[in-house]
């Protein structure tokens, strides 16, 4: 008798991943301290030298401080995007997370404590150690930062013990990704040269190897629950482990792409040039770039061979994908060694004055004129990569579309073509070069932001397009159709995006933005930039939706009920321009006094509130052509409808008005 077919119940149990667990971290921590001995980060510092147990039990730290970040974001991308639900795989990942995320937040605190004794040059029981780690904790940018995922790392883990829905496990997936984000504020990152660059590829990297690396943790760690589609328990549902790693795979593609892309900016920020890559830091990063080619090597195995004979053979699929996870580890301790190691091109670049290191990059040259409005540019790499592929997604998507042969109005991919590229130059064309060196340059590029890039995205109907293109589960696992699915009927969006709502969250922002310490965090911290950016595209795009958007979302008003909000909120916004153009007291002084030293800043304020009413008057119009465009068509389409109906029944409507008409005139009798 044939013995029956291997399936994925025979991947590795408990003894095989604690086993390529252990793996993983010694050859993290193997590498780590290999790369920092010969790179001489484990020798006593002459200066405030607290121990040998800063000096190798901080890196020891946050190498597990990563690898358990990298489980609990993997762990929670999983469940939120590639397992079905209700499954026990889906319950494993989110508890893995969960205890992940806790182990998270205990090494981070860990790292807290050292770091603050590595820069102290202290032990806790030294006399005055509590103020100064206080201050360093509250006061210092990397104190504050590392306090920061302390803390969201300990709701990550709460998250993840009390998920019980994808819903809970998409949270937990946005908390640990936030937790994140202050990581890539602190270490090299947080140095004046090339700020931005920095802090944004380090982002992009963090995000990307942390999917990347927990993903494939989390896969392998419930691949002895997955199956053929075979019998389960009652309301669990089966997974498909072709169709598991097949997602994880594209995932893991774009993780790469993107791991690769930051890791190259953020090395050239940090190199200088060709000529630092002979020293000890560049060669820590051409290991990193040998490890990251090899794992692309093993990735494109994984889509060509194992995959495929994920159905007989899955013994190989987890033999391989352990020792990429070992791989990972190793590439991970190499990353922490990077951070702990000094770089050919310092942090502080000596000469630059005091706005360019406020500005973390060059000044532009001054005055704004045109031509330099036009040719001027200030890269944004996140505004880049979410404009490129946001345009190249729509055009992708029209494309499959016209090759089934369906159709798509040549208006609307115009729309969208022209909302991307006026969104990627209001964020890293002349309005994001200027945008932080005086108020009227600001102003105009909020207001291009806020009013010229949404209504443009808005007819280009993507949440139609994509409704329309993007393939639909059906092992109830959540994949992009079905989460934007979630958002468009959520009772968020069915809030913030009501016309009201959408229309106090357009013109009130203005007001609680400008004339709060809100406005100058913007212009100081990378990040209060870049969430003021998110903040007013976003509720441009809400109140242009709920005028003359197309796709399924909030609710709308009736077309006249349009006009009269949309007159109301530029009659709003017309009041906060003349209330600038009148003011007398300055925002934001003391930083457009170290930007510009001898500019007249109440005039340039003044002509900054001229500029908010002014150009405000093209979009107001836009926008009024637009509904009344959307009204016209609607009667029209009303019209027609009644005509059908009317041809259908033969003009039943009218027969019975007129046999109503009869029966009155008949009541009425004859006249005399």
């Amino acid at each position: 008798m044939a013995a029956p077919p291997r399936t994925a119940r025979s991947a590795p149990g408990a003894n095989g991943l604690l086993l390529t667990s252990s793996a993983v971290v010694l050859a993290a921590l193997a590498v780590l301290l290999t790369a920092l001995a010969l790179a001489g980060g484990l020798n006593p510092s002459v200066l405030g030298d607290p121990g040998a147990l800063v000096r190798y039990g901080l890196p020891i730290t946050r190498t597990v401080h990563d690898l358990s970040a990298a489980l609990a974001v993997g762990g929670f991308a999983v469940a939120t995007c590639l397992l079905p639900h209700p499954s026990d795989a889906w319950d494993r990942a989110v508890r893995a997370a969960g205890v992940a995320a806790g182990a998270w937040a205990v090494t981070a605190l860990l790292v807290l404590v050292l770091t603050a004794m590595d820069v102290i040059g202290a032990a806790p029981g030294a006399p005055g150690f509590g103020a100064q780690f206080a201050q360093f904790a509250q006061s210092i940018d990397l104190g504050r930062a590392l306090l920061v995922t302390t803390v969201l790392a300990a709701v990550v883990a709460t998250v993840g013990a009390a998920a019980a829905t994808p819903t809970g496990a998409a949270w937990g997936l946005a908390l640990s990704v936030l937790a994140l984000m202050p990581l890539s504020l602190s270490g090299h990152a947080s140095g004046s040269a090339s700020h931005e660059t920095a802090v944004s590829s380090l982002a992009m990297h963090l995000v990307g190897v942390t999917v990347w690396v927990g993903g494939l943790a989390a896969v392998l760690l419930v691949l002895p629950l997955t199956g053929r589609g075979g019998s389960t328990a009652k309301g669990r549902r089966p997974v498909d482990l072709t169709a598991l790693a097949s997602r994880y795979s594209t995932v893991a593609l774009w993780c790469f792409a993107a791991v690769a892309l930051s890791g190259v900016l953020n090395a050239s920020v940090r190199l200088g040039g060709w000529s630092g890559l002979a020293t000890a830091y560049g060669a820590l990063v051409v290991g990193k770039v040998v490890a990251l080619v090899a794992l692309g090597a093993l990735g494109a195995w994984h889509r060509r061979r194992t995959i495929p004979l994920l159905a007989t053979r899955p013994a190989a699929f987890a033999r391989i994908a352990a020792g990429e996870l070992v791989l990972m580890g190793a590439a991970i301790g190499l990353g922490v060694a990077l951070s702990r190691s000094p770089t050919p091109v310092p942090d502080d670049v000596p000469g630059t004055g005091r706005a360019e290191a406020l500005l973390g990059e060059p000044l532009p040259p001054m005055p704004v004129t045109v031509g330099r409005w036009f040719t001027q540019v200030s890269p944004d790499l996140l505004w880049l990569t979410i404009g490129g592929l946001a345009l190249v997604g729509y055009l992708l998507g029209v494309r499959r579309l016209r090759s089934r042969g369906d159709s798509w109005p040549v208006g609307r991919t115009i729309w969208w073509v022209a909302g991307c590229l006026a969104l990627l130059f209001v964020t890293s064309g002349g309005p994001a070069a200027y945008g932080r060196i005086t108020f009227s340059a600001h102003m105009l590029q909020h207001m291009l932001l806020t009013m010229a890039a949404p209504p443009l995205l808005v007819l280009g109907a993507p949440v139609t397009l994509a409704m329309r293109v993007l393939p639909a589960r059906r092992d109830h696992s959540r994949g992009a159709r079905e989460w934007l699915l979630e958002l468009v009927h959520s009772r968020y969006l069915a809030v913030a995006g009501h016309p009201l709502v959408a229309a106090v969250l357009f013109a009130g922002s203005l007001i609680v933005f400008y004339y709060s310490p809100l406005f100058e965090l913007a212009l100081r911290t990378h990040v209060g930039h870049e969430l003021m950016m998110f903040h007013f595209l976003g509720t441009g795009y809400l109140f242009s939706s709920a005028l003359i958007g197309v796709d399924p979302g909030g609710q709308r008003p009736a077309y006249p009920l349009r006009l009269i909000l949309l007159l109301a909120t530029m009659g709003f916004h017309a009041f906060f321009g003349v209330a600038l153009m009148q003011g007398t007291t300055l925002l934001a002084p003391d930083w457009f006094a170290q930007m510009t030293p001898d500019a007249d800043l109440l005039a340039n304020q003044q002509e900054g509130g001229d500029i908010a009413w002014g150009i405000g008057e093209v979009p107001t119009l836009v926008l009024v052509l637009g509904v009344a465009i959307g009204w016209s068509r609607s009667d029209d389409r009303e019209n027609r409808r009644r005509d059908r109906k009317a041809a259908r029944d033969g003009d039943a409507d009218l027969a019975d008005y007129n046999a109503m008409l009869q029966r009155l005139a008949d009541r009425e009798g004859p006249r005399t």
